[in-house]
């Protein structure tokens, strides 16, 4: 087991301090993460990406899909079969299950669809204006100084 101690880090640095949240969450949870169920996690576009969880024997009434804290949670739950089943095998899991993804600032997600065993979850960032680049105009010394009012000394 690894062990990092990211202390400097937080000395050292202002308003990082998400980044270094972050990697503490990724080495905490790394051990014993559990794998149920497969994900795929797909970029589409340069500022798009889709969530895939095979999810097969779950309906659409099974999923609860909310974000919270920047935080994508999905949770399935299978309601109860009343009818008795006897099983030779029994290789499709439906248990429960919990997933929780974590979103970059101002990553927002789209869309949820059920199709053929799996869930798809659209995500999209969306930067705002103010945070956008922008092309700043360059003016001539000339025109700039038409536009000054002359100031006058108080002293």
């Amino acid at each position: 087991m690894r062990s990092f101690d990211l202390t400097p880090l937080y000395r050292a640095t202002v308003g990082f301090d998400q980044i270094a949240d972050l990697m503490d969450r990724a080495i905490a949870s790394d051990v014993g993460q559990n794998t149920y169920p497969p994900y795929n996690i797909e970029k589409i576009d340069d500022d798009a990406w889709r969530i895939s969880i095979a999810v097969a024997g779950f309906s659409e009434n099974d999923f609860a899909i909310e974000v919270k804290d920047r935080s994508l949670h999905v949770t399935a739950r299978k309601a109860e079969d009343e009818t008795e089943r006897n099983y030779l095998h029994r290789g499709i899991a439906t248990r429960a299950f919990e997933r929780r993804f974590h979103l970059a600032d101002h990553v927002r997600v789209t869309e949820a669809s059920h199709e053929n065993g799996m869930l798809h979850i659209d995500l999209v960032r969306e930067v705002p204006e103010a945070l956008k680049p922008r092309k700043i105009a360059i003016t001539t010394a000339g025109k700039r100084d038409a536009n000054l009012v002359e100031a006058k000394s108080v002293n």
